[in-house]
């Protein structure tokens, strides 16, 4: 949906085509006795009832996905990277060697009656994971229409939020030092993602994704549920 403070006039279009309202969530985010955690950041977006179909494709899910690291690439100033594989995704500090997330390939599903999708990505390790979450935790952008705002029939509001669950930060440590380890991952790791997830879906209200280097009709596999 248009901004209402930047409707059009006559002819102006404007910059942002969709209006983003960041969340507070009621979820929890702090370190359970186990030592996994949660974190779930949330947004409504409201943008042009013509965009609703196409962004729940398996195309555009992916593009959704490659948005949000493309974010936190420019971000952290591109010291940060993404490196893609057939099997997985990998976020490295200045090059591969410094692998500090690694994801299986991400996992694209969509709703049986057309309202939403998500893309998961399996979290496999890295030196930000605890050995003991290896292969345990998932990081999920989630896509579901909430309907038509009052007063704009041509426009949708859409719910995106983005959550990681079961993760166990290597941070935290274990023994003695997992009091004091989680404080330090809620003061540093858990922040720094808190302000990743936010900024990136503030960023939705321009609706521009990166395109994927494949050919065109190679599209992720997708699941209904």
């Amino acid at each position: 949906m248009l901004d209402r403070s930047q409707r059009r006039s006559g002819g102006t279009i404007p910059r942002n085509p969709a209006t983003v309202r960041v969340l507070t969530t009621a979820e929890n985010d702090a370190v359970s006795a186990t030592g996994s955690v949660q974190s779930v950041q949330e947004a409504e977006v409201t943008l042009p009832r013509q965009r609703l179909e196409q962004l729940w494709r398996p195309a555009t899910l992916e593009a959704l996905a490659r948005a949000y690291w493309a974010y936190t690439t420019k971000l952290f100033l591109h010291l940060v990277r993404v490196v893609y594989a057939p099997d997985s995704t990998t976020v490295v500090l200045f090059s591969r060697r410094i692998p500090l997330l690694r994801f299986h390939a991400p996992q694209y599903e969509t709703e049986e009656d057309g309202t939403g999708g998500s893309v998961t990505w399996p979290i496999d390790r890295g030196l930000l994971v605890a050995r003991e979450g290896r292969g345990r935790g998932q990081l999920r952008i989630r896509v579901k229409a909430l309907g038509t705002p009052a007063g704009d029939a041509e426009a949708t509001v859409v719910l995106v939020r983005v959550a990681v669950r079961n993760f166990y930060p290597w941070l935290r440590g274990s023994g003695a030092f997992a009091r004091f380890g989680a404080r330090l991952y809620s003061r540093t790791q858990r922040a720094l993602h808190v302000v990743v997830c936010n900024g990136f879906l503030r960023s939705l209200s321009r609706l521009q994704f990166p395109q994927p280097p494949v050919a065109p009709d190679a599209v992720p596999a997708e699941r209904s549920r």
